[in-house]
């Protein structure tokens, strides 16, 4: 059996590096960007406020993968595939089905967008062994990631727009998606994964009812995350339909997320 205690002292703490450093050039390039008033720079700062939280988020599960053998390549490639398969599957779907959006409405994009996700880690894990709970939720935390930074980066030029280029209004949008990001689309697609690997042999992934109930409560988490805030608006103070909704929520999902992370440590100790 291996020790998992020294594997995780040998690597501890690089996602918090990796944090440190990518927020210290988020700080840079946005005070060279006021300072200078240059707008090439804005992209750039862009970027790095929609993509520090979701790598670092990701390199939190690298770090901690015990005896997953996935290499760096394979989950940046589910990073990218789930991020741009994501995005570009839900634009062309929820116009399709969704005409304004409503708590009903909700639930539609929370199907949509969870299956979107999940292509990108069908496709990097179709030709590998994917039997290991681990393994999917690694992937799964990837592919979740991948859509939220170019999910934020979409958001941050719509707000930058409608604030009529309100640079402050813009960078303040993209720090609280960064911040959010893991309670929900990581989380909900790292789930998902781990019960699809879960349930499938070394040579074929299995749909089996594990695997649609779990796609559903996550469809339900991603719905009530953008719905249940509308609801709570008829009983609770404003502003308070948004913290309380998005604390359930994002407790609910964190909780079922450590569930399956627990046993897959189990199942890996028994390697």
């Amino acid at each position: 059996m291996v020790k998992i205690e020294e594997f995780e002292k040998k690597n501890k703490n690089t996602w918090l590096r990796t944090l440190v450093i990518l927020f210290s050039f988020y700080l840079l390039g946005y005070f060279i960007f006021v300072l200078t008033g240059n707008p090439t720079l804005f992209p750039t700062v862009i970027m790095l406020g929609c993509f520090m939280i979701p790598i670092t988020y990701v390199n939190f599960f690298y770090d901690h993968r015990h005896l997953s053998v996935l290499a760096p390549s394979t989950i940046a490639s589910c990073f990218v595939y789930g991020g741009l398969l994501g995005v570009f599957s839900a634009a062309l779907l929820e116009p399709l089905f969704i005409r304004r959006f409503d708590y009903n409405s909700s639930m539609l994009v929370g199907l949509i967008e969870e299956f979107s996700k999940i292509l990108g880690v069908l496709l990097i894990a179709r030709h590998r062994r994917h039997d290991q709970e681990l393994d999917g939720i690694i992937l799964g935390a990837a592919a979740g990631m991948g859509f939220a930074s170019l999910e934020s980066i979409g958001y941050a030029f719509n707000e930058f727009l409608r604030s009529h280029g309100n640079v402050t209004y813009t960078m303040g949008v993209i720090l609280l998606r960064g911040i959010l990001s893991p309670l929900g689309h990581g989380t909900w697609t790292a789930i998902l994964a781990a019960v699809l690997f879960r349930e499938s042999r070394s040579c074929c992934f299995r749909i089996n009812y594990s695997v649609i109930s779990t796609y559903l409560i996550v469809s339900a988490l991603h719905g009530l995350w953008d719905g249940l805030p509308d609801l709570l608006s008829h009983i609770t103070p404003l502003g308070l339909d948004y913290l309380l909704g998005q604390t359930l929520i994002a407790s609910t999902g964190l909780w079922i997320l450590r569930m399956r992370w627990k046993e897959a440590l189990r199942k890996t100790e028994m390697i």
